[in-house]
């Protein structure tokens, strides 16, 4: 089988969904820490359209995007499958995969706004955000896809463990038991999944490293207002 090795960044839950897809799948690979200050030749050659991480090379392939490797992981290596057999339950997985990337603009406004109005506009759409995934997504199950972890919950997984920092960091809470029992509940058991409690960044760095990037963004956005 052709090498896989996977450029990624400590702090980036997007690098976080290939390594748990990775793992659970039983696939070997290196992982590659990137400096994203000082980006290496490999990741600039292999992403030269966004230079981001994550990016996966297969052999003598590059794929780039981290739901888009998810699905090249799938296809690649069907064995424990993360998405449903079943074809209109494979395309609502893809359905709700698709809505949680579409509102990142929305939940990333809720981490950089300061205060006022605009943050208690992001606060507004980002509540009415985490309804509509409690309610209309994971409704009573265990896990999005029933009672095992699939590329829903993987897509999803930065709302068990980044989110908690991003909320620290903006001084609002939003998502606990009472405002979001189930989606609550799905986090403690998200957590429990030995590949995901074994493959989490140290808390305490990842929230100073959350803060110290939100004052960043305050700051630009404070200059360019000047």
């Amino acid at each position: 089988m052709a090498g896989v090795k996977l450029l990624g960044f400590w702090a980036s839950s997007f690098a976080y969904r290939v390594i748990w897809t990775l793992k659970l799948k039983g696939i070997n690979y290196e992982y590659i820490e990137e400096d994203l200050r000082n980006k290496s030749q490999l990741l600039l050659h292999h992403n030269p359209v966004h230079k981001k991480v994550p990016v996966l090379l297969h052999g003598d392939k590059a794929v780039a995007e981290s739901l888009v490797i998810l699905e090249y992981i799938e296809e690649t290596w069907p064995e424990n499958p993360l998405l449903p057999t079943d074809a209109y339950e494979r395309a609502m997985a893809r359905f709700w995969i698709n809505f949680g990337e579409s509102k990142n603009a929305t939940f990333f406004q809720f981490y950089k706004s300061a205060s006022g109005e605009e943050q208690e506009k992001a606060i507004k759409e980002t509540v009415e955000i985490l309804k509509i995934i409690e309610e209309q997504s994971l409704g009573d199950k265990k896990f999005f896809g029933g009672e095992a972890i699939g590329l829903v919950d993987i897509a999803f997984g930065w709302l068990a463990y980044w989110f908690e920092g991003i909320e620290e960091a903006a001084g609002t809470k939003l998502l606990n038991s009472t405002t979001f029992p189930r989606l609550h509940a799905w986090i403690q058991n998200f957590k429990q999944v030995p590949v995901i409690k074994e493959n989490l960044p140290d808390r305490q760095k990842l929230w100073a490293h959350s803060k110290r990037f939100r004052e960043s963004l305050i700051q630009q956005t404070f200059q360019i207002e000047l």
